[in-house]
Formats: structure tokens, C-alpha cells, sequence
């Protein structure tokens, strides 16, 4: 073997094990804008040495320009591989947010009817396809995770622990530099601590206390207070619906925490079961997600998606018009009439008939799905699902004061059980003996100032 062969040999090795050391070790690390900079830095790098090179060293063989120009070459075709694979592993990973929520609204078949088809699964349960980020090491910023406990829109949830403190603090991240890239990408990191900043003013007993937010290795994250208890999703299926009394308070709590919420400006635009955490047994009701729709819509918005959760969005939502407070209150009375009913008030199997009727048909009376209901009940449920905004409950505490008089009528004649899976084929227990909160003229007294009233909430 020649010098100038043993040159070419020793050149090209080098250059490969370097090209695989990048495209494998430091490319998964680095932002979209800093992979593809040094790429493209790398790569004219190697073709200007092969074409300069030649005139300046006598010593410079053909061969050496030939390694050159080929490992700039499989540069650029190793970083196109890697960007298409992660590409597709992302969409993979994550579906449309639309087609996600839009599957809940269909019909429950008979054989999921007993579970909840859309409880993360436990902890102990792995899976390739959703690894936990920053997979070689075990923190977020200062925080040590501990497991998985749920996933959502655009991350993961997790259990952790500030070991300064010894609290324990739930994590949730959002993947934000895979979402965005460039500008846009620092628009979001900037809207992120925005919105996390906004929602950890709020300071409301039934409302999750955010800690904390941050970014590690581009991933973005929140830790909040640590909440026992499960999400109310698996309390709108038929054979898991709560107790009476037990909906009505808890869907109380949740209308003055928004309307507290709203005093502050904040409006939290996905007002749904799974965003509202309950403890049965502690009596513990906690709102969840402040601050995140906001920033999650300007992902969905990007790529043509529809923002927010269908069947539970307000039809000025739907429509892409300005919301204030009242559009959380919508929500809310769908969640009210799921929690009811274990069935939605709009449900179609195309997204169209459904936007068509959040935005025209009146939602139906709840009596004709559960008879027992008192008939005041189905007026608050109709009042709060008004399609235009004026004519609904102008704030939270309108809302909460009409189910609170509901409920200390209801009360007296309840004998059920409050478990978390108890049933609920006779789930009134003598409710409907009780005369209804509409022959009470406190009742009445406080549904006529729920018609029009300058008292609304303002946007955020």
C-alpha cells in the first residue's frame, strides 16, 4: 500500500467514525436550528477541502477530495434520514389532538363499558412507542422524576419530587422545539412561561398550585401540585356515574373556581372531565391545566387542526370567535350533562354534524336520558348550554349558587352510596320524591339574574 493510499484509508475511517458519532450521539440532542446549521456548516466545510485543497497541497491526492466530497455527501443524506424518521415517529407517536378527542365523543361499546378506555396506564406498564424524555437520566431541572403517570396532548405527565424541599410535585412537559421550529419556537417557549406565569398567580383552594416552570434539554415543563385521586373521565360512563349529590358539588366547586379565575383574567378555554381532578374519599376537587390550552392552540392552529376539545367547545369557540368566561361555562354544562347522563349532548361520527350542532341544535332536555332528574336540574343544564354567550349564567358563582339550591333539596332523600364505583341504575335514591327546586321561589330568585347581565368575563 502506498503513502497516498494509506492517507486516503486513514482519512476516510476517521471521517466515518466521526459522521456516526455525530449522527448518533449529538444529533438527538440538538434543536432542529442547530442540527440543521452545523449539517449544512459541516458539509461545506468537507466540499470546499476536497475542491481547494488539491491547488494548495502538492501532497493532496485525488483520492483524499474523493473521501471528502463523499463524506459530505453522507452528511447531509444521514441528517435527511434522521429528520424524516423523527418526523414520522413523531406523528406516529402523537395523532391530530382532534381525532383524539373527536374518537370520545362516539358511541362506548358494550365490552369497554365496565373500563374507562382512556386511563393512562399504570405506572409500572413500559412502552417504546412513548418513551419518557431525557430517557438516560432520571431529572427535570432540579426535580427527580419517579414515574409516569399519565400523557397528554404534547408530553407526558410525572411523578417527582423537589429534593430541596422533599415535595412532591407532579410534571407535566410539553415537547415544544417538536412542535416548533425557528421563530415560532421561541414564540412558544415565550407564550409557555406567559401562560405558566398567569396561572401560578392563581391561588384558589380548588384549583392545582403551579410551583414552578422551566426547560430542560428543549423540553418544557410545569410542576404543580401533586393531586391524589383520579380525573372525572371515568365517572361519564353509563354504569360509573356518581351519585347525585356528588355531581352537583362537584361541579359547584369547579364553577366557582372558575369564576375566581376568571376575576383574574384568566379564561382556561378546555373546561372537560379529564381536566378536573377528584378524591372521593378526601373530598378533594382540583381544576387542572390553567394556561396550557393556550399554548397547545398555537400548535394545533399551526398545523390546521381544530383547537380545543370538539364536544366540549362553545360554538363561539368553534367558530374561531373572541371568548371570555362564558365559553368556560359552556363547557362546563357539557361536562355537568356527561357527569348526568353518561352521554354527550352533541355526538356525531363526522366532524361537520357535529360543528353544526354545537353551533344550531339545542342540546336535549336531560330527562329524556335519566327521567329522575328534578326539572330545576334540566333548567340549569339547558341555561348554561345557551348558544349564544348573553343568554348564559353571566359568571361561575350564578352557576354554583342554582346547583347548591338543587342540592340542599336533594340532599334529605339521598341514601346512595358514594363510592367510586358505586352503581348507578338508581342513582337519584328518592330524589325524585323530593319536590323540585322550581316550585322554590329561592330557586327562582337566583335563575333571573342569570339572563342577560353586564357582569360576563372580559377576554384574557
Amino acid at each position: 500500500m502506498t503513502l497516498a493510499h494509506g492517507w486516503a484509508l486513514g482519512a476516510a475511517l476517521t471521517l466515518a467514525a466521526a459522521l456516526a458519532a455525530y449522527l448518533t450521539l449529538l444529533l438527538p440532542r440538538l434543536s432542529a436550528s442547530a442540527a440543521i446549521t452545523i449539517t449544512t456548516i459541516g458539509a461545506l466545510v468537507l466540499c470546499l477541502a476536497a475542491a481547494l485543497l488539491p491547488g494548495l497541497l502538492p501532497t493532496f491526492t485525488p483520492r483524499l477530495g474523493a473521501v471528502l466530497f463523499a463524506t459530505g455527501a453522507a452528511l447531509i443524506a444521514g441528517h435527511a434520514g434522521w429528520w424524516i424518521g423523527r418526523r414520522g415517529a413523531s406523528t406516529a407517536k402523537r395523532p391530530p389532538q382532534y381525532i383524539e378527542d373527536f374518537d370520545a365523543t362516539l358511541p362506548v361499546p358494550s365490552s369497554m363499558a365496565a373500563a374507562d378506555r382512556r386511563v393512562a396506564p399504570p405506572a409500572s406498564t413500559s412502552s417504546t412507542d412513548n418513551p419518557p424524555p431525557a430517557a438516560d437520566r432520571a431529572t427535570l431541572g432540579r426535580y427527580r422524576i419517579e414515574r409516569q403517570i399519565g400523557r397528554g396532548a404534547m408530553g407526558a405527565v410525572y411523578a417527582g419530587l423537589d429534593p430541596q424541599i422533599g415535595r412532591r410535585v407532579a410534571i407535566k412537559t410539553m415537547a415544544l422545539s417538536r412542535e416548533f421550529e425557528g421563530s415560532e419556537l421561541t414564540e412558544a417557549r415565550a407564550r409557555f412561561f406567559r401562560e405558566a406565569e398567569t396561572a401560578g398567580r392563581l391561588q384558589h383552594p380548588d384549583i392545582v398550585t403551579i410551583f414552578d416552570a422551566g426547560e430542560d434539554q428543549d423540553l418544557a415543563f410545569i410542576a404543580m401540585e401533586f393531586v391524589k385521586g383520579r380525573d372525572l373521565l371515568r365517572h361519564t360512563l353509563p354504569g360509573r356515574l356518581l351519585p347525585l349529590p356528588t355531581v352537583l358539588d362537584t361541579v359547584a366547586r369547579v364553577a366557582q373556581a372558575l369564576a375566581y379565575a376568571h376575576s383574574q383574567g384568566v379564561v382556561h378555554r378546555d373546561i372537560k372531565p379529564a381536566n378536573v381532578m377528584i378524591d372521593l374519599a378526601s373530598g378533594t376537587v382540583k381544576v387542572t391545566d390553567f394556561g396550557i390550552a393556550r399554548v397547545a392552540d398555537a400548535s394545533r392552529t399551526r398545523t390546521g387542526m381544530v383547537l380545543g376539545t370538539p364536544s366540549f367547545m362553545s360554538p363561539e369557540q368553534m367558530a374561531g370567535s373572541r371568548v371570555d368566561g362564558r365559553s368556560d361555562l359552556y363547557s362546563l354544562g357539557v361536562m355537568l350533562f356527561q357527569l348526568l347522563t353518561g352521554a354527550l349532548p352533541h355526538q356525531s361520527e363526522s366532524m361537520a354534524k357535529l360543528m353544526y350542532q354545537i353551533a344550531n341544535v339545542p342540546a336535549a332536555d336531560i330527562r329524556t336520558l335519566r327521567p329522575d332528574l328534578p326539572e330545576a336540574l334540566a333548567v340549569i343544564v339547558a341555561l348554561a348550554l345557551e348558544k349564544r354567550p348573553e343568554l348564559r349564567y353571566a359568571d361561575g358563582e350564578q352557576f354554583a349558587a342554582d346547583l347548591r339550591t338543587v342540592l340542599a333539596l336533594c340532599e334529605p332523600a339521598e341514601s346512595v352510596g358514594s363510592g367510586p364505583d358505586a352503581p348507578t341504575g338508581d342513582v337519584s335514591g328518592g330524589v325524585s320524591e323530593v319536590p323540585t327546586p322550581a316550585e322554590s321561589t329561592e330557586f327562582e330568585a337566583t335563575t333571573k339574574i342569570s339572563r342577560p347581565d353586564p357582569r360576563h368575563n372580559s377576554e384574557s
